[in-house]
């Protein structure tokens, strides 16, 4: 499964460890009246392993501690505008930049302005006396020029800006640390989700205390469940299992196997001009350029690949649990699917070739 149920699966389905850890705890009760211990115990963990963990807010979503970073940060610097760079989920504040906008205020949609990764050029332009914070991925798939995320991280502090970490995908995967503890960059602000917990739900927002300080008296943020104690059993388990096996190396291991295989064989198959796998070996992209009708391809190849138990979707989302001998399976069916593909193009029917409905694109255009 390269879905890895969109990515919170980060150890593997059923890991003993985090299974067990819920079991446990399940027996001992869910949720409580008043704060639990494993909260304090999770938040010395995070506090141990996250540069800029000075203090920690728990929740449930990651859309949710991405509006409290942004609205902790518009307290803090009393300013209202938001830069953006990357998916920051379904709240307002964000969702009025894509197409997918309809029933937002106009006056909240003219407060955030997304940017364009590797391009300080770009985040000059746009970086304003009024600019509270800029939320961004470190990156998603293409990796940050040399210096890129220093520089960012000057700017922002220069223009008295809060710079805010989004590391859903990041943390954890590419460095226990996270991106900031990858690339010697410490920003202000970081939220965190899905690979934290092994598929419970639960997400964190870590920052200075400096600016953490607002939600004792200024900033209200709260939701029922924050404390809830099975997601915060299965964190503590998960954490400390990556620890124990070297996780963010193993994923590197694995996911290079992979990356390299498949760019291998894409040379053999002379497909070059037409596919390429990228991005960072704990998570990876097949992607597709020169062909006419991507989202037809990628559904064929979705496909072709699902006929042969391959549950995929262009995404290479890598987890502890996957062996050389997975890996070596998922390039023997993409010597098999390749051919197919490069059938395809050459006699341009894909569309013929399909069961079903190719997906869609989720936002069709991004408003810079």
């Amino acid at each position: 499964d390269f879905y890895s149920a969109i990515g919170p699966i980060s150890l593997g389905y059923g890991y003993d460890v985090v299974d067990q850890a819920v079991r446990d705890q399940l027996d001992k009760g869910m949720t409580f009246s008043l704060m639990h211990h494993l909260e304090y115990e999770v938040c010395q963990l995070l506090h141990e392993i996250i540069p800029n963990a000075e203090s920690i807010r728990i929740s449930k979503s990651g859309a949710d501690v991405c509006t409290a970073a942004v609205r902790i940060a518009r307290a803090h610097t009393r300013r209202e505008r938001i830069l953006c760079c990357g998916y920051h989920g379904w709240h307002d504040w964000y969702i009025g930049t894509s197409t997918r906008d309809a029933g937002i205020p106009e006056a909240t949609k003219g407060l955030t302005q997304k940017i364009a990764y590797n391009n300080l050029e770009d985040l000059q332009s746009k970086l304003t006396p009024d600019t509270a914070a800029l939320i961004l991925e470190p990156f998603v798939f293409d990796a940050p020029d040399e210096g890129y995320l220093q520089r960012v991280h000057e700017l922002c502090k220069a223009n008295g800006t809060l710079l805010i970490f989004d590391e859903m995908w990041t943390g954890f995967k590419i460095a226990l640390g996270g991106a900031q503890e990858y690339f010697g960059v410490t920003p202000d602000l970081a939220v965190y989700s899905k690979a934290v917990a092994n598929g419970m739900p639960v997400a964190y927002l870590t920052g200075r205390a400096e600016v953490m300080k607002h939600f004792e008296d200024d900033v209200f943020f709260f939701t029922t469940f924050g404390g809830e104690a099975l997601s915060l059993a299965a964190t503590i388990a998960t954490i400390q299992e990556m620890k124990k096996v070297n996780f963010a190396q193993r994923l590197d291991e694995i996911g290079t196997l992979l990356k390299d295989g498949l760019n291998k064989l894409i040379g053999a198959h002379g497909l070059t001009d037409h596919l390429h796998c990228n991005g960072y070996p704990c998570r990876t992209i097949l992607n597709l350029s020169g062909i006419d009708n991507p989202l037809e391809m990628y559904a064929f190849i979705q496909q072709e690949m699902v006929r042969c138990g391959l549950l995929w979707s262009k995404f290479h989302n890598i987890t502890y649990a996957f062996t050389e001998e997975d890996i070596a399976y998922t390039l023997e069916v993409y010597d098999h699917v390749l051919p197919l593909v490069k059938a395809r193009i050459e006699a341009g029917d894909v569309a013929d070739h399909l069961r079903g409905q190719p997906f869609d694109v989720v936002f069709r255009k991004t408003k810079f």
